[in-house]
């Protein structure tokens, strides 16, 4: 599947860290390379916006000028929760319009845009102003932020500026429907708590009540209602599920209303508790990894949860092995202490 379509299969991914979802495609796909990935970042064809949840997403610049405005109500409510009384009376509409200029004129990091929103509106709280121009505005962290280069990860300012000035005016938004849809496509058989959940939005229980006519429907051992495309695989409970790496932020455990569907993902720690990358062994959480990158090399590190069968460490290894290749050109494959 090419990149894009699969981007765009996937509903996109969550891409708050600069690099780590480079490892989601990377289980995915075979034939690429993280500089193929990257090179459409450049291009334009790829894009990390604010979207689902109010968090940043690698999305088809198709998909963001599509489902930006459907999820820019719950994007905007979420942030006056916060940041509304902090403004200082300052105008949103005309806190906007200066925001929308600034970033148009040349992309800014937000500690130059609340340098240039202070001087108008020296009162407020500058990271209020900032996160209400984000929460109005569809925003792009643009290149090199999120790049890779032939050495690796690449780094580079947190500039944004607007999906409008990066990608042009967009199409007729999405609607529900759609969304739901494709939600469906990445994700089904799933509930309405499992959508809401992914998008951030609520009340979708009428959307799929219109869909219901053209989904099917399963019960779960819990009783709750699920839906699907009629034409999407469903491979029996028999089907072999290969080992595979995920990243730290991967779909597969935020999609969902129940975050424990594949297994429960430790937490390493620290005030929010980190996510570690997982590893799933016949479709289940067995394993955490990470990797570390040095100027003498990098490691990629896995820690069992569960204790493994010989034929599943040497599964492990070999995909660990590959994504190592893949994403650091070689390396050192270590097997830590058990969780």
């Amino acid at each position: 599947m090419p990149i894009v379509e699969a981007v765009e299969h996937l509903g996109g991914l969550q891409a708050q860290t600069p690099h780590s979802w480079y490892l989601g495609l990377g289980a995915r796909l075979s034939g690429i390379t993280p500089l193929d990935v990257s090179a459409l970042l450049e291009d334009r064809s790829l894009v990390r916006v604010a979207l689902h949840r109010s968090t940043i997403h690698l999305v088809s610049a198709r998909d963001c000028l599509a489902w930006r405005p459907l999820i820019q109500p719950v994007i905007v409510r979420s942030t006056a929760t916060i940041y509304a009384r902090r403004l200082a009376g300052a105008d949103v509409a005309e806190l906007t319009d200066v925001g929308r200029a600034a970033l148009e004129e040349q992309p800014l990091t937000f500690a130059a845009l609340e340098k240039i929103l202070a001087e108008r509106w020296p009162e407020a709280d500058p990271h209020a102003l900032s996160a209400t121009v984000r929460a109005q505005l569809p925003l792009i962290q643009v290149p090199p932020r999120g790049t890779w280069g032939p050495a690796g990860p690449v780094s580079g300012p947190i500039a944004h500026t607007t999906a409008a000035a990066w990608l042009g005016d967009p199409p007729a938004p999405a609607g529900p429907e759609e969304l739901i849809r494709r939600y469906l496509g990445a994700f089904g058989p799933a509930g309405v708590k499992d959508a809401q959940t992914w998008t951030g939005l609520t009340r979708l229980r009428e959307v799929f009540d219109r869909l219901r006519p053209s989904l099917v429907t399963f019960t779960d051992d819990d009783g709750r209602e699920l839906f699907d495309l009629p034409d999407a695989p469903r491979p029996g409970a028999d089907t072999p599920a290969p080992v595979r790496l995920l990243y730290d932020f991967d779909n597969v455990h935020l999609s969902y209303a129940e975050r424990t569907r594949f297994g429960t993902v430790p937490k390493l720690g620290g005030k929010n508790g980190v996510l570690p990358g997982t590893i799933l062994v016949d479709g289940v959480v067995q394993g955490i990894w990470t990797l570390t990158r040095s100027r003498s090399g990098a490691t990629l590190t896995v820690r069992p949860v569960t204790k493994w069968a010989r034929g599943d460490a040497s599964a492990i290894e070999a995909e660990a092995t590959t994504m190592l290749k893949w994403a650091a050109d070689g390396g050192t494959y270590e097997v830590g202490e058990p969780l």
